[in-house]
């Protein structure tokens, strides 16, 4: 806005997110990726929300990301991708909360850690929220898929969750396995099933 003045927005959403660590991801604990870079992806179903007076219900926002170490330490390339059915002032309320200028987190921070940001991109979103089993589809080329994860020895699944009261993306998330993991969108090309994975629901706001 030409005043300076950030728009109000809120956003109220189901999550899912996958890496390439291992289960749990250290960067939970403030530890360093398991294989010392950071390859990500994640998804937002917005049941509610809002940028100023204009509705966000029903759209979703995506990302693919790579940091070539921890997150925190920056140089990240990062592709958005937006719900194809968003209207144009839809399109550009999302692209403004995910690109960080409008504050708010988790996006303030998240931006402050990209170097390169891709084209964005518009796509169908196809999710399947059913807790644990989980999974969506960005478009063609990017897909994240969910199961617990299994008990070595008896095979049985798992029910764990993480309690992260000074997270920025979520406070809480089922622990589980990102049986499938996959992203191709220009440079961002990868591949990692069996991976960090959490199922949640998030509340975000400026």
């Amino acid at each position: 806005m030409s005043n300076g003045k950030k728009v109000k927005w809120s956003l109220e959403a189901d999550y899912l997110q996958a890496c390439n660590c291992d289960y749990g991801c250290p960067c939970e604990f403030e530890a360093r990726p398991t294989q010392g870079f950071c390859d990500g992806m994640g998804a937002w179903r917005i049941n509610r929300g809002r940028y100023g007076k204009l509705s966000l219900n029903g759209l979703a926002l995506g990302f693919v990301a790579h940091w070539p170490g921890a997150l925190h330490e920056g140089n990240g390339t990062l592709a958005l991708f937006i719900e194809q059915k968003a209207n144009p002032k839809q399109r550009e309320a999302l692209m403004k909360i995910a690109t960080g200028q409008e504050g708010g987190m988790p996006f303030e921070i998240i931006a402050k850690t990209i170097s390169k940001l891709l084209d964005p991109q518009y796509v169908t979103f196809d999710f399947k929220i059913k807790d644990k089993n989980s999974s969506v589809r960005l478009g063609d080329n990017v897909s994240l898929a969910f199961e617990p994860i299994k008990n070595p020895i008896s095979g049985d699944p798992e029910a764990i969750r993480v309690e992260h009261a000074s997270g920025f993306l979520f406070k809480w998330a089922h622990v589980v396995s990102a049986k499938e993991g996959r992203a191709r969108i220009g440079e961002l090309n990868f591949n990692y099933p069996n991976k960090a994975g959490f199922v949640t629901k998030v509340k975000y706001g400026n």
